[in-house]
């Protein structure tokens, strides 16, 4: 892989911009080429080859002595140097100034251009490093505050009886050891020569008198009296360094009360004191400790992050000016690689110490010493595809496929098409199996998206917030969606086979069941508490669709309204559930019977269940512009306000087929389909911006072609009118109604993973321009601060 490649495939996607541009310089060290090739005499060419074959035949010079002794700048390396490199500060910043010295030479305008440029992107660079550099400094020292409260908490929580006397032996081991180095330290020559003569002024006071001291004695004493006062100084500075964090700390602390939960957030609407004093207790300490266990993680997640932006940029520095070099025949990389090695971004430690320090500290306090443990928690691994996966999924596929041929030439061998009990397995059997084409669609679709997210450098497990290594794959989707595929047309092909064999006939109430236990099965598997089928996602799922059953009382985070998005794609599957209930719960299943059409309780819940994931996203919406007074979530709110109220409008007039319902439903479907489908293309996905150099586009692109994005648009349109279809209820050729809503829900699911991709790609693009790379982890203690200025 060339290192263009390699570098931009390292990149740190948010921080591109930061980057230095390297496309951009080779870009003029390609215009230097060109220069050259135009006006480089073709004997030249010929005199080079001929000077590169001359040197085979040139003494052996020797494998050891190359190198041996560093070579010195002679008088004739000085008048040929290329470039001045001086180092400036403007606005503050320090940055770096080239001045080509060989501007008069032909072609030199072109190298004048590129050490411009060069200077730009290095002064760039070194901007955003240090500024970076200054905020992990910051932070590091909140970091250490925050220790020291957890410390001092923890020695009141763990031995709050016993303190006082362990801070006497402390103090008492502290005296000993302070002794003990004055000791070591005093054997010193110059102190041991200071200790002799102390000694012997000793042994000439008891013997003679102090009449006789001399100026050299006098030096003895001052020289006795600084080496005590340097044992003091010793003896404090031990004290302080081992003696453990003071509980005064605790005075000045408060527990942060920043964790959202359902109790906090009615406290805060109805102006009520959260408990914020500290209680001492083993949940309170654990709790602080889970907090400031994932603050150091992403801490430490940032330095390395800055580690490899200073070691690509450097890397990139240097190999850019060898193309330069080789490309102009001079000698330049030296004295522009010597300014960058003692600049700033070249020299500075401060980012691997503080990386030193977050092991020490994290192995210490939250590993129990243990650094492989430690450091696998700092460094998780990165997730390897595996070959088992790509297999299983390919054979599960391969299943698939065979499964719907031998669906199709059963139902055209037997005639099933034109049995008399058609009719009723449609209006039964097909809404229980369609709910699992719903959402292997769903899958599909997802992994689809997760595979151009990659390739376009989208970086959803960020935006999501999955736990690095923990992130599936669009193999791993893939492989979860066919084996649910395999599972149901499995169930299908059984369902069909034991109803139609005469020996089974008698275990009619078997078959019927088939689909209730998949669904029981899928039900049990994501509920599995075991570490086994993908536990960290499937408990990262079930907790965003618990926030959105109680959406006003969490705070709305990403992928919480994402997801609550996707349902509203799925009201054909929330009915297909409601019918399971029906189904099994008051129909007679054994004889395909029920009375769910008829049954007001199950119609008043169709109105209901159409309309909960707009509620849930309704509710968001507006938490969201209780919180961030953004008047953009109300105006999100009223559309799904209207949404519902098209959805309902078309349930009533689907139960009550009359003219004022027909019209309400027409006019709700319109106003809510033109709602949604601007605030999809403008809001959602940042199209349609004016002003933009991609005109009707936005200016960030990360597709390379624009006319995707206008086919994304039309497509969503067309499909948006699908979807009003089900308000509508239009007959489509002269298929079953089971048949043409199962379709026109299907088609609502491939318009959403369209819209969940420019979405997300809108989402990174805002990240992008905002260098926003890392998650704000909140803190377990608040500090008072004005108590803090006061001491």
């Amino acid at each position: 892989m060339k290192f263009g490649k390699e570098f931009a495939s390292q990149m740190v996607p948010e921080w591109q911009e930061a980057y230095m541009n390297y496309e951009f310089l080779k870009t003029l060290l390609k215009e230097i080429q060109l220069f050259k090739h135009r006006n480089r005499p073709a004997s030249s060419a010929r005199s080079t080859r001929l000077r590169r074959n001359l040197t085979l035949y040139r003494a052996f010079s020797g494998l050891t002595k190359m190198g041996t002794s560093p070579r010195t700048e002679t008088s004739s390396d000085i008048e040929n140097q290329v470039i001045l490199v001086n180092n400036v500060r403007r606005d503050g910043v320090e940055g770096s100034e080239t001045m080509f010295l060989m501007a008069a030479d032909e072609g030199g305008e072109h190298e004048l251009i590129y050490f411009k440029r060069l200077d730009d992107e290095f002064n760039k660079v070194m901007k955003f490093y240090k500024s970076k550099v200054e905020e992990v400094m910051q932070e590091a020292a909140v970091l250490g505050k925050q220790m020291n409260a957890l410390i001092a908490f923890r020695v009141k929580v763990e031995n709050p009886k016993g303190w006082t006397n362990s801070l006497q032996e402390t103090t008492q081991l502290a005296s000993d050891v302070a002794a003990y180095r004055a000791v070591l330290l005093a054997a010193t020559p110059s102190a041991a020569r200071a200790s002799r003569r102390a000694a012997m002024d000793v042994i000439d006071e008891e013997s003679s008198s102090s009449q006789g001291t001399s100026d050299e004695s006098g030096d003895d004493r001052r020289e006795m009296e600084l080496v005590k006062l340097k044992k003091q100084d010793y003896k404090q500075n031990e004290i302080k360094a081992i003696r453990p964090a003071a509980l005064e700390i605790l005075q000045h602390v408060k527990f942060n009360t920043n964790q959202e939960t359902p109790r906090s957030t009615i406290k805060a609407f109805l102006n009520l004191p959260n408990q914020t004093e500290l209680k001492f207790s083993k949940d309170n300490l654990k709790r602080a400790e889970e907090q400031l266990k994932k603050a150091f993680v992403e801490f430490y997640h940032k330095l390395r992050l800055l580690k490899s932006y200073s070691f690509l940029n450097i890397m990139a520095f240097s190999k850019i000016m060898k193309k330069y070099d080789k490309i102009a025949s001079r000698s330049a990389s030296k004295s522009y690689m010597k300014m960058v090695d003692n600049s700033y971004l070249g020299s500075s430690d401060e980012v691997s110490k503080l990386m030193e320090r977050v092991e020490v500290t994290f192995i210490k306090h939250f590993s129990n010493s243990n650094r492989s443990k430690g450091m696998n928690i700092l460094r998780p691994k990165k997730k390897r595809e595996r070959h088992r996966v790509t297999f299983s999924m390919g054979f599960l596929m391969g299943c698939t496929f065979a499964l719907i041929i031998a669906l199709f030439l059963i139902i055209r061998a037997r005639n099933l098409l034109d049995k008399a009990g058609r009719v009723l397995y449609m209006e039964t059997m097909f809404p229980l199996y369609s709910l699992f084409g719903f959402i292997f669609l769903h899958m599909l679709m997802y992994a689809a998206n997760i595979y151009f997210w990659r390739r376009y450098r989208v970086n959803y497990s960020f935006i999501f917030g999955f736990k690095e290594g923990t992130e599936l794959g669009y193999r791993e989707v893939l492989l979860l969606g066919f084996c649910l595929s395999v599972l149901a047309l499995a169930s299908v092909l059984a369902n069909l086979d034991m109803e139609m064999d005469p020996v089974t006939q008698d275990y009619k109430a078997i078959t019927e069941l088939l689909p209730l236990g998949l669904v029981l099965l899928v039900v049990v598997i994501m509920l599995c508490p075991l570490n086994i089928i993908y536990r960290s996602s499937r408990f990262f799922l079930l907790i965003c669709v618990f926030h959105c059953v109680l959406a006003p009382l969490y705070k709305v985070s990403l992928p919480d309204f994402f997801l609550a998005d996707q349902l509203t794609s799925q009201v054909q599957a929330l009915r297909s559930l409601e019918f399971y209930i029906c189904y099994y719960g008051w129909g007679d299943y054994r004889l395909r019977e029920n009375s769910c059409k008829t049954n007001d309780v199950f119609n008043t819940f169709s109105f209901i269940v159409a309309g909960i994931p707009y509620w849930w996203r309704l509710l968001q919406c507006l938490r969201r512009l209780y919180e961030e007074k953004d008047a953009r979530q109300g105006y999100n709110g009223l559309k799904y306000l209207s949404t519902i109220i098209a959805v309902c409008a078309r349930t009533a007039y689907t139960l009550n087929r009359g003219d004022t319902w027909k019209l309400a439903a027409w006019i709700a479907s319109i106003i809510a389909t033109i709602f949604s489908t601007y605030w999809d293309i403008v809001m959602d996905w940042g199209l349609f911006q004016r002003g933009s150099k991609n005109r009707w586009l936005r200016d960030k692109l990360l597709l390379p072609h624009k006319t995707v994005y206008f086919i994304a648009i039309v497509l969503n349109v067309l499909l948006r009118l699908a979807w009003m279809q089900t308000v509508m209820n239009i007959k489509i050729f002269s298929l079953h109604r089971q048949t043409t809503v199962a379709l026109v829900a299907s088609l609502e699911i491939i318009r959403r993973g369209l819209w969940n991709f420019f979405r997300l790609e809108n989402e990174h693009l805002n990240n992008v321009g905002k260098y926003r790379a890392f998650k704000s982890v909140p803190l377990p203690f608040n500090y008072d601060e004005d108590e803090d200025k006061d001491e």
